[in-house]
């Protein structure tokens, strides 16, 4: 990522991390996404915190700027500590009169254990109330006033008794609910993979669970791969089970690189899928993101490597302009995009039932859709400096416009109030 000549937070910036308010991932993000790690936000927040020890709001900022940093133990730790003191944190509305009250179920964790749609209604007349649930303690605090439900819980294998638990008492939830927890495990990486099988025009790797001894074995010699997963043969990707973002994501291509990386990635299970060589004939290897909003896709960036495993920030399309160029161009000729798709696109939205889902995808050589990845909690945002990617804001801007449209018009249909009613409520 081009790194800004940003060393510290100007006055604005420090007005605003002083502020006794919840903060969310947005303004951190932007920063980030700016040029600048964050470090001497981090510090001076460790500061105010050490001088405000009762402060929740100032322990969450905290927290959220130590994992935007990596810093994931650390960060871990010091949500903990906020969440005891409160389960509830209000990101308010930047603009005035608040038109929507939406209130987000939750779930402690890293970066993408939730929804981040902070980061997609920034500067909006939306309030978002985040709510902190455990299995233990799902709902200990009392419920703030709202007039939408959002499930905002990740499906990562830890969160499914949760979601099972949520599925019934939403059922009941006096205002309609966005990404109902019965859905929600739809997009876990092993039931998507196993539920987009076979569909006209798609094509998704079936991710196997596989686990540790079962790959010593093949590591040793004991068996081969085919032997402990019939139909399985090198190349082929494998992750810890329960991973995001890439984390431990490797291409294994015999069986002493199976057997090395087992040294360095050692976990209980995995996941194990056939790679797919999606490459052009450039060898140049195309990453698309889109946002599926209530069945309807939009274009949220394209990242171009030379490696197979793709993401934006290390695919040089900060330093590279012609990169940036051919994603102006793919954001540009979406409709063409979504015309090739459209059988596949729509299979997802079906099956999956949710409301609002990012998906990480590619086209094969024979020109289907490779999907990677379905997961509500992909980090959607219009961020990136307007100067570099002009092509962006205006693209972005339908996508933000759809999400608070997909918001009002659900608990305003609910309500029977009128989306221009002055406060968004009767």
């Amino acid at each position: 990522m081009q790194t800004l000549p940003i060393s510290h937070p100007d006055q604005a910036a420090s007005e605003l991390f002083d502020a006794p308010q919840f903060l969310g991932l947005a303004p951190f993000l932007r920063m980030s996404i700016a040029g600048d790690e964050c470090t001497d936000i981090a510090q001076h927040l460790v500061t105010r915190a050490q001088q405000n020890p009762d402060d929740a709001f100032l322990w969450m900022n905290l927290s959220t700027v130590m994992l935007c940093l990596q810093r994931t133990e650390l960060g871990l730790t010091i949500q903990n500590q906020a969440l005891a003191m409160q389960q509830v944190y209000t990101l308010k509305a930047a603009q005035q009169p608040v038109k929507l009250r939406l209130l987000m179920l939750m779930v402690p964790g890293t970066l993408s254990a939730n929804v981040p749609l902070d980061c997609l209604l920034e500067n909006s007349d939306i309030e978002l109330i985040y709510y902190y649930i455990t299995p233990e303690a799902p709902f200990e605090a009392p419920i703030p006033e709202h007039d939408l439900l959002m499930v905002g819980i990740s499906a990562t294998t830890e969160n499914l008794f949760l979601l099972q638990q949520l599925e019934s008492i939403t059922r009941q939830w006096p205002v309609p609910v966005i990404n109902a927890p019965q859905h929600i495990p739809n997009s876990e990486r092993h039931n998507a993979s196993t539920l987009l099988q076979n569909q006209p025009g798609l094509t998704i790797a079936q991710a196997h669970p596989v686990t540790f001894s079962a790959l010593s074995a093949v590591a040793e010699g004991s068996i081969t791969l085919s032997n402990a997963l019939p139909g399985s043969d090198f190349p082929v990707i494998l992750r810890p089970a329960g991973s995001h973002g890439g984390h431990g994501l490797e291409k294994i291509t015999c069986q002493e690189e199976l057997a090395g990386y087992l040294a360095r990635v050692q976990v209980e299970d995995y996941f194990l899928s056939q790679f797919i060589d999606y490459s052009n004939p450039d060898g140049q290897f195309r990453k698309y993101r889109i946002s599926l909003i209530d069945g309807v896709p939009y274009a949220c960036h394209m990242a171009i490597s030379s490696h197979w495993m793709v993401h934006y920030v290390n695919a040089n399309m900060y330093e590279d302009q012609k990169k940036r160029e051919e994603e102006a161009a793919f954001l540009n000729n979406f409709h063409e995009f979504v015309a090739r798709h459209q059988q596949a696109l729509k299979a997802i939205f079906e099956i999956t039932q949710l409301d609002y889902l990012g998906i990480d995808c590619s086209e094969t050589p024979d020109g289907s859709l490779l999907v990677f990845e379905i997961d509500p909690a992909m980090v959607v945002h219009a961020m990136d400096l307007e100067v570099m990617f002009p092509h962006k804001q205006i693209l972005m801007n339908k996508v933000k416009t759809a999400c608070r449209e997909l918001l009002l018009s659900r608990a305003f249909a609910h309500s029977g109030a009128s989306a221009d009613a002055p406060e968004g409520k009767e």
